[in-house]
This record gives structure tokens, sequence and C-alpha cells, in this order.
């Protein structure tokens, strides 16, 4: 089962405020608002999944705590993207200089700011062709470096900003490049 769009525009137009009062009113949904005002109902992950992804992030942690070159986040935390939309990546981290920037407000609500670095994990209940679109989206809105993360193909499409996608098939392992130096996801965990 894939994500659910309500498309409420021209009919409503939801602030963030609004959004996240809806959240707040419903936690036991994972919503997602999208740049043409859609409210996206995404279905929660299984277990396997849900393992998976809390793996990612625990080395994710690690190596960020090792580094402390940025702030790391979960699937929980949601961006007010530049676009207008507000995206909730699987695992995402963003480098200390552009975090410290934003106010306590902003850091306390929907941050309005992309992260330079995102991970989205590809469970069975998610549709490939969405999560491409979302991973481009954040592209376009000024991250660096993505990753979509397919554990049933042993498949990983590594997104770029100004590149094309590149495509590896059963990788070992994947570097955070020049974004995260010195980060090197093992995917072994996330194969077996």
């Amino acid at each position: 089962m894939s994500s659910l769009i309500l498309k409420l525009e021209p009919v409503l137009s939801l602030t963030s405020e609004q959004f996240a009062q809806i959240s707040q009113q419903n936690p036991e949904l994972r919503l997602e608002l999208s740049a043409t005002g859609g409210l996206i109902f995404m279905p929660p992950t299984g277990g396997e999944t849900g393992r998976k992804n809390f793996e990612i992030n625990g080395q994710l942690w690690s190596w960020n705590q090792h580094y402390q070159l940025g702030v790391a986040f979960d699937s929980s935390t949601a961006f007010a993207l530049p676009n207008g939309s507000i995206r909730s990546p699987d695992a995402a981290w963003i480098a200390l200089s552009r975090w410290n920037a934003l106010s306590l407000e902003q850091k306390e609500k929907f941050s309005p700011i992309s992260p330079d670095f995102v991970i989205e994990l590809l469970s069975p209940s998610d549709s490939r062709k969405e999560i491409q679109a979302k991973l481009e989206e954040y592209l376009d809105n000024s991250c660096q470096l993505g990753w979509l993360i397919d554990p049933q193909k042993q498949q990983v499409e590594i997104y770029r900003s100004f590149q094309e996608k590149e495509v590896l098939e059963k990788p070992q392992t994947l570097s955070g490049e020049a974004i995260l130096p010195g980060f090197i996801l093992n995917l072994a965990k996330i194969w077996s």
C-alpha cells in the first residue's frame, strides 16, 4: 500500500502551523504536506523495516557523535522545505553551521531548512516512484546527497545535487563523501 494524498486546494490551503496542529491532534498518523498543498498519509512500516531504519539511524548517530559536524535526525522529524512542502526523511543530517543559523523557535517547529543529507529506506508499503520523486524534491530544495536504499532488491540509488542518479547493486558500504566526511554506512544488517 503506497501513501494516500488528500488534495485540499483550491478548497483549503494549510499553513505550516495548521499542518502542525493536525499532526499533533493525530499523532498515530504519519503525515507530510506536498508542495501543492496535498495532505500525504503514509502507512506505518513493519518490524523489519523499523529494525533496518533503526540500524541506519544508529550508524549515522554514532558517526555524528564522533565527528560532531552537524545534527542528525530520525524519521519523526519533519522539515519545511523552501518549496512549501513539509517532508520527513527516514534519516537526515544538517551541517552544524546551517542548523545553528536557525532560531530556537525555528528549531522547535518544522524547521525551515532542507537537510544536507537524507536517507529513504524503501519499505514493502512504499511506492518506489513516490520515494524517488521525494528524493528529487529534496535535491530541488538544496539537499546535497540522498540515498534510496531498497533492502528487497539490495540496491541503492544515490542522488547528488547537479548530477545523474547512480544505481549500485548490493554494495556492502556507502560513503558519505565530502558531505559527511568519514561516514561509512555498513549495509550488512540491512541486506540480512
